[in-house]
């Protein structure tokens, strides 16, 4: 059941999802070469913390059960989401995504990011910007009185002009009092079907998008890789519906 936000419920939102924005701003000066990405995962972890936030990922199960082992998913170039931190340093040229969740007061935040580390090729800031438009287009269809798949087909429209692949087997969600609910958000689709948006509803809008094939594969218990090993980009926001203009709650 989707379930439609109080405001006093948005309220106790927002906190998280600043604590979300403000833990993917503070890690940016570590987008250089060189820097391990464990070092990245527990500076968030870190400033999650000193906020009075839990680090919504760390701990979360798969569908196997195993339990993610970091306070954020990082991935990068090939890896398209649920990538695990670790000793590799960061290189020149490459793209990373970061993804963040934060619970606090017991509701839940959630957003994504790429970064550029150093200065990175035409493809790769190509690939950002559609995914960033892609986002930015989805996010506008999320009003009252809109169908869900007006989000999906508007993301899924700006990824295509730019001659790149949504990722079909990966999908954005409901967010609240749990880190997924209902609905799921696919990145594709025709317009015009699925349940109708109501104000206050609460999303996690998240295209992930590949240069090449959209075919993905999991390697190990997490890492979600594309199927031809072309980079991919990542960017989520937590929004709310509105009669109007959406609200981004995870706006830096």
């Amino acid at each position: 059941m989707i379930t439609i936000k109080t405001p006093a419920e948005i309220e106790a939102m927002r906190e998280a999802c600043r604590i979300v924005a403000e833990a993917l701003q503070a890690i940016e000066p570590l987008m250089v070469p060189g820097t391990p990405t464990v070092k990245i995962d527990e500076a968030v972890e870190r400033y999650i913390r000193s906020r009075g936030g839990r680090p919504a990922f760390k701990g979360y199960p798969n569908p196997e059960g195993k339990p993610f082992p970091a306070s954020a998913c990082i991935s990068v170039e090939h890896e398209v989401v649920h990538g695990i931190p670790d000793e590799r340093p960061l290189r020149a040229g490459q793209v990373v995504g970061v993804d963040v969740g934060v619970e606090k007061n017991g509701f839940f935040g959630d957003a994504a990011r790429t970064f550029a580390v150093g200065r990175v090729d035409k493809l790769r800031r190509r690939l950002m910007q559609a995914t960033r438009e892609a986002l930015a287009e989805g996010i506008a269809m999320a009003r009252d009185g809109n169908r869900l798949s007006d989000v999906s087909h508007a993301i899924e429209s700006r990824v295509k002009s730019y001659g790149f692949s949504v990722v079909r087997e990966l999908v954005g969600h409901g967010i609240g009092r749990q880190l997924h609910e209902e609905p799921q958000i696919p990145n594709f689709g025709p317009p015009g079907r699925g349940p109708v948006l109501r104000e206050n509803m609460v999303l996690a809008i998240e295209p992930m998008v590949n240069a090449g094939t959209g075919d993905v594969e999991t390697i190990g218990d997490w890492a979600v890789v594309s199927r031809d090993r072309l980079p991919s980009v990542h960017f989520e926001h937590t929004i709310v519906v509105k009669n109007g203009e959406p609200e981004i709650l995870t706006a830096g």
